[in-house]
């Protein structure tokens, strides 16, 4: 098979590694990919919102299945472009993204599901945003209705923190038109975790769980950002409770689409809160999330590109997965100023050798070469390194020690990824 991968980033690198491997794959390329990609792909520098130019390109090379990274894309209409040109896509409809593309959505889903879910209202206006916020009190939880890249979320733990957020969103439009509402709901308390199912409309099967780490900060300290580190597996969710969420929220969710015409074909990955009620859904996003794509890959036995060809064709009633017993880490380096500012040109030295040691695995994120040849930081997130290990010590353990061989003063990452686990 010939595959198009979409997206730049480290977790459309960990996509690209995993389906160079795949027996059936026949030749790859990616859109725009990066310079790590370009070790296994051949890149086209297209933009991955691109979607005219994205179907021609997949035109011109013969391309049998198109697997998009990212979910601006999917929210653009990319898999209905490609549907209608004949094309094999492996993500969701306009339609089908709005899972993402829009809290209130998410929310209305869940209630016409019975999937449990926190307590919420959406506002166009913010002066009744700040009205219900002084009713409800605090701790409480402001969202952008619309795609943010992870950053439209704030978990306020006083009533001044999240009528700041109401404002810097609504007001001050920070994240652009996708502020133009918002989402209020109450806070959940317990453990965080990402679960994973490949869909193909009817039915799903688990594609593993990963728990993030999205403030900027150690210590769970500063912004939420895209991520700064995950790892896999995860001990507050042993792999018997994969069934119950199946049933009581992955499941639901692909019937209702189905009842609204709109059936959801793809990756869908629930965030979910391990509250002392059972776990109940903060979000729907409709792609692997990053950097937890990275750490599952890692430990996915079974072939990728074969799991999301059954997707397509709708045979995932008689598929299933293996995976390996080891740990697997991914720790984030970002530039300085990530998530608001981040410095940009700084050159990168070391990511070669920090991936020959034993267990480890870099997969460029933000980068590119400048005139001159050299590595550079291009982006917030540049680098995720991630290991492996017989258990989540030694995949950590290596894992830092993978970062200690790289030189690039002008990044910096958490230092306590999986610590508390």
């Amino acid at each position: 098979m010939r595959v198009l991968v979409v997206g730049s980033g480290g977790r459309e690198h960990a996509l690209c590694w995993a389906l160079a491997a795949s027996p059936l794959l026949t030749a790859l390329f990616a859109a725009p990919g990066n310079p790590g990609i370009a070790g296994l792909a051949t890149c086209a520098p297209i933009a991955a919102t691109d979607i005219a130019a994205l179907v021609a390109y997949a035109q011109a090379n013969a391309i049998d299945l198109v697997f998009p990274g990212p979910e601006a894309p999917l929210a653009a209409g990319l898999a209905d472009a490609m549907d209608a040109a004949g094309i094999p896509c492996c993500g969701p409809t306009a339609a089908a993204a709005r899972l993402e593309s829009s809290k209130a959505f998410t929310k209305t889903i869940c209630d016409e599901a019975g999937i449990p879910t926190a307590a919420w209202e959406r506002f166009d206006s913010a002066a009744a945003a700040r009205d219900f916020v002084r009713r409800r009190g605090a701790p409480i939880v402001v969202k952008a209705d619309g795609l943010a890249a992870g950053k439209g979320v704030v978990v306020a733990a006083t009533e001044a923190d999240a009528l700041a957020a109401i404002d810097t969103i609504m007001t001050d439009r920070s994240l652009g038109e996708a502020g133009a509402s918002v989402v209020i709901e109450e806070c959940l308390v317990g453990e965080e975790i990402s679960f994973f199912a490949l869909c193909d409309g009817t039915n799903a099967i688990p594609l593993g769980v990963a728990q993030d780490h999205k403030r900027v900060g150690d210590g769970d300290t500063g912004p939420n950002t895209g991520g700064m580190g995950a790892y896999s597996p995860v001990a507050a969710f042993p792999p018997t409770a994969d069934a119950a969420i199946m049933d009581r929220i992955i499941r639901p969710a692909l019937a209702a689409m189905a009842a609204r015409g709109t059936p959801f074909r793809g990756i869908l990955f629930a965030g979910l809160m391990l509250t002392a009620d059972g776990a109940k859904l903060i979000e729907f996003n409709v792609r692997f999330g990053d950097p937890e794509c990275q750490v599952l890959l890692l430990r996915l036995k079974s072939d990728l590109l074969a799991a999301l060809l059954a997707a397509c064709e709708g045979e995932l009633a008689q598929f299933d997965l293996r995976w390996h017993d080891h740990a697997a880490i991914a720790v984030v380096l970002a530039a300085r100023g990530y998530p608001n500012a981040p410095e940009r040109g700084s050159e990168l030295r070391g990511l070669d050798a920090a991936a020959a040691q034993p267990g480890v695995h870099v997969f460029h994120a933000g980068t590119a070469r400048d005139a001159a040849g050299r590595l550079v930081a291009a982006g917030g997130r540049v680098a995720n390194v991630c290991a492996t290990g017989p258990d989540l010590a030694t995949a950590r353990a290596r894992a830092y020690a993978a970062i200690a061989a790289i030189d690039w003063p002008e990044g910096f990452y958490r230092q306590d990824i999986g610590a508390r686990t």
